[in-house]
């Protein structure tokens, strides 16, 4: 390629790998500085419509917000991003996805996150690897969220009178250390109920559980982060559990399901292109 007139190299000036590796060095503190700084603190709202054949008249318009993967005690700063969003939408009921701990020191805070956060109608839990790992599955955990306002569900379903209209929760144990039973959890289904199912690890969700002939009209888990720390080109990091899912929406499954990236970070207190969420769902007749 030809020089234009009067174009003349500086002199003294090439891209030396000192100062190639230098600048990589300085895209790296920026990207860092994003990671586990902006990106780490900050929450955004989602908004999805959920749109049901058939649904009952008394449920078109209903809100439900899904919260995930806090794992307090860590970034505060995330959690009470959560927390003004909720108070902003004030959704009509709170569904909590697991993760929400991972000391039993901890469940001062998820008792106080939990009272502070309820839904207008109703607030329900169900449990995480990190709650059976920090030894809080049990009592400990049901008395929390008791205190706080809100029922947790281990392999049992909660209806949810609303205008004459039954609305069903339905929780299951944790499939990663915890032992997920859909018979068990769904014998005080009402007949009739509209369906909502809640699992922490969304790979139980992948088939259709065995002799089970119901068919929720909606599927929400967490537990993956979205993979967290994504780089382009990179394939994301999963927790086991995770199965091929990843985050958002999928149709494929026997219900509509959906991924949330969760509102916290584990392990690395960082995220990078996959920023944490507050999923808020209104129910729409189609």
């Amino acid at each position: 390629m030809s020089l234009p007139n009067g174009y003349r190299p500086a002199s003294g000036v090439r891209i030396t790998r000192r100062r190639f590796l230098a600048g990589v060095g300085a895209s790296g503190l920026v990207v860092a500085a994003d990671a586990f700084g902006f990106e780490a603190h900050r929450v955004l709202l989602t908004r999805h419509d959920v749109r049901i054949e058939g649904l009952a008249s008394g449920l078109d318009g209903l809100r439900i917000a899904q919260i995930s993967d806090v794992h307090f005690p860590g970034n505060r700063i995330a959690a009470q991003a959560a927390l003004d969003l909720l108070y902003q939408e004030r959704p009509d009921i709170v569904l909590l996805t697991g993760d929400m701990t991972e000391s039993r020191e901890a469940m001062k805070h998820v008792r106080s996150f939990v009272g502070e956060g309820r839904g207008l109608l109703a607030t329900v839990a169900v449990l995480g690897n990190w709650e059976h790992r920090a030894g809080v599955g049990g009592q400990v955990a049901l008395e929390t969220y008791r205190s706080a306002g809100a029922e947790l569900l281990v392999n049992r379903a909660m209806t949810i009178d609303i205008g004459g209209v039954p609305l069903t929760l339905v929780g299951l144990d944790d499939p990663v250390i915890g032992s997920p039973d859909l018979t068990k959890a769904r014998e005080s289904v009402v007949p009739g109920s509209t369906e909502i199912w809640l699992v922490h690890a969304p790979g139980y969700l992948d088939q259709p559980p065995a002799n089970t002939p119901a068919r929720p009209v909606l599927l929400l888990a967490g537990h993956t982060h979205g993979g967290q720390i994504r780089f382009p080109m990179v394939p994301p990091v999963k927790p086991t559990g995770a199965g091929r899912f990843l985050e958002g929406w999928y149709y494929d499954t026997f219900a509509p399901l959906y991924v949330s990236r969760g509102v916290r970070t584990t392990g690395i207190p960082a995220r990078f292109l996959c920023p944490a969420e507050l999923p808020v769902y209104t129910l729409r007749t189609a």
